[in-house]
């Protein structure tokens, strides 16, 4: 059916075209006829030699041809043969014709009638013809006029053929949301008990998580007309076109009410009036005062439902979230253990898995990810399986899949020096040791030393077992020791740092430093706040404003990140001192393999415990 629609629009898009093009040839063609009429049916030399043999009666000579009758041959018919020729400079013709006998005369052309016609009206004509044409398909969108008409994209019942059941992970978002869908289906409902529905509805979240899906889906179950639009196709480089665009699409959803209206990126036009620091965008702040008239303002829009979009809401104006505008706010969160399993059952339909993917441990493997994610993850599984000739897709695409989404596309050929390859294999093994050490810290799954993205010469992978939620300071101080152990690891074996561990040390600094400013977990500043966390900079924040603490508490809080880094430091060194057989063990087997899984680690650990066990029983 949609391929029949595509062929029936290419038809229609191109027929009128063609027509275009004849009437151009046809114009083109006639031109030439009339302007430079060159063609005859007989040569100009043989129209000589009939003049010399008498058989010509008259002609009649113009400025490119020469026209006339012959004689007639047949006295029993009554017709005269003609003929045509072209005119050649001749001037011995007219004397030729008198000597003879042949009666001749001039014609005087006076073309500029044609000329004018054939040069400005129809070229004129046809030029405005395709300018309609062209116009016509932009839609009314395309017409210089038309710029205040809304670009909004309205979606028929039959085209959003997205329900509930095509979302999964958000159930908290979907039961709220169904109310929308109630009430848009059955109003009286409501009405009958003087309940009013909300006038808008604002989907708060992270990218990625499924709020233009939630959307579709509220239209798609309810069997409404769907307007979507984002939020920077209303301001243009014209002053009014976004307010005059605001008012004409509420128009349009008036009169196909009950409907909805998304407005996806809302933050591009709801940002709070007067937060620029270089001078209010007046075009912008007219598109947002025409949106809340519209919302709530003297005019009702009966029956249509505003649905937005953002994942910033702090920057929102406060008039827009006030009880009348989008007086509900659903929060559409990254989905738990149970909601990615979920969503990868629904991004696995369409894909042949082997009998041995158990998607609940995909689903532990990947805390943090969102739906746009786990369906990334799938989509590169099977094209890894493709590429690999497989009949579906097994355990061992969807791992490497997650981890070339977390750590970057794997780069076998490149090319490192042995000396640096020891130094990344010592510093991995670093991070590993603690990691396996603590109680705390995430399991490790892999240790690798083939460089992967753009910087990591290597890596080692740690997949939590469940969600978390919170932290203690002991894990957020084990978290810290693990980001050091690489850097420790280095010193130990080599008396020398490298620049590996650049990127540990910004993150070990960057949860030392909220540990301080915004956890309260510092025994000498005690349980403060000292910066409100998630302020956005344009609005003041961080461009020269003022912080809300002195110089000298400043100071002490450098003093005491400082202090937290230093004594996980000591604590790391000593307990990598204590297993350093085992780090350059380890180390020596990463080198030569280049990739240590979990089981093979255990094992390496398992030996070293029996070992020393061993070692202890004949002492």
């Amino acid at each position: 059916m949609k391929q029949q629609k595509k062929e029936s629009l290419k038809k229609q898009f191109s027929f009128p075209i063609w027509y275009i093009l004849i009437a151009a040839f046809a114009l083109m063609s006639l031109s030439s006829y009339l302007f430079n009429p060159v063609v005859g049916n007989i040569s100009y030399s043989e129209f000589k030699e009939l003049v010399k043999d008498g058989r010509i009666e008259s002609c009649q000579i113009t400025s490119s041809l020469i026209k006339g009758t012959l004689k007639v041959e047949d006295y029993r018919s009554e017709k005269k043969k003609t003929f045509v020729t072209a005119r050649v400079d001749d001037p011995e013709l007219v004397k030729e014709l008198e000597a003879q006998g042949v009666k001749y005369s001039g014609n005087y052309e006076n073309t500029w009638l044609q000329q004018f016609l054939f040069t400005w009206i129809i070229p004129i004509g046809i030029f405005f013809l395709i300018w309609r044409f062209v116009f016509k398909k932009m839609g009314p969108t395309g017409s210089i006029m038309s710029f205040g008409k809304s670009k909004g994209k309205i979606y028929a019942q039959e085209d959003l053929k997205v329900s509930f059941d095509d979302i999964a992970g958000i159930d908290e978002a979907k039961e709220e949301l169904q109310e929308v869908v109630e009430f848009l289906k059955t109003p009286h409902k409501f009405t009958n008990l003087g309940g009013r529905i909300p006038k808008g509805v604002l989907l708060v979240g992270a990218p990625g998580t499924g709020k233009t899906l939630l959307a579709k889906a509220v239209a798609g179950e309810a069997e409404v007309p769907f307007f979507s639009i984002s939020g920077s196709e209303f301001v243009e480089m014209f002053v009014g076109v976004g307010a005059s665009r605001v008012r004409d699409m509420f128009s349009q959803a008036a009169q196909k009410a009950p409907c909805i209206i998304f407005i996806d990126e809302l933050d591009a036009i709801g940002k709070t009036r007067g937060s620029s620091p270089i001078g209010g965008h007046d075009e912008r702040e007219q598109t947002l005062n025409q949106l809340l008239v519209e919302m709530d303002g003297f005019g009702t829009n009966t029956g249509v439902i505003i649905m937005s979009a953002t994942n910033r809401p702090e920057i929102l104006d406060p008039a827009l979230l006030r009880p009348g505008r989008f007086d509900r706010q659903i929060v559409v969160d990254r989905p738990d253990l149970n909601g990615r399993e979920a969503i990868l059952v629904i991004h696995s339909k369409g894909v042949k898995l082997n009998d041995k993917v158990n998607l609940k441990s995909i689903a532990a493997m990947t805390p943090g990810f969102v739906g746009a994610d786990l369906a990334n993850i799938i989509n590169e599984a099977a094209l890894l399986a493709a590429r690999r000739s497989k009949d579906n897709v097994g355990m061992s695409e969807i791992e490497e899949a997650i981890e070339r989404v977390m750590a970057g596309l794997e780069k076998k050929k490149r090319i490192i020096r042995k000396q640096e390859k020891e130094i990344v294999a010592h510093h991995e093994c670093g991070h590993a040791l603690v990691a396996t050490t603590l109680k705390t810290t995430d399991k490790v799954k892999k240790i690798s030393i083939i460089p992967r993205g753009i910087a990591a010469l290597g890596y080692t992978l740690q997949l939590p077992t469940e969600d978390r939620y919170m932290m203690t300071r002991e894990e957020l101080i084990d978290r810290i020791s693990v980001l050091l152990g690489g850097r420790v690891a280095e010193e130990i074996i080599f008396d020398e740092v490298s620049t590996g561990a650049q990127n540990d040390l910004e993150k070990a600094s960057d949860i030392a430093r909220r540990m301080v400013k915004y956890y309260g977990m510092s025994d000498k500043l005690g349980i403060v706040t000292f910066e409100p966390e998630n302020k956005p900079a344009f609005l003041g924040w961080g461009m020269g404003s003022s912080k809300e603490y002195s110089e000298e508490t400043a100071r002490e809080i450098d003093i005491e990140v400082k202090k937290i880094i230093d004594d996980t430091y000591v604590t790391t060194r000593e307990l990598l001192e204590k297993q350093k057989p085992m780090l350059i063990k380890l180390a020596k087997i990463l080198m030569e393999k280049e990739v240590i899984d979990e089981e093979e680690l255990k094992k390496v650990l398992n030996e070293e415990i029996e070992e020393k066990t061993d070692a202890t029983k004949g002492n």
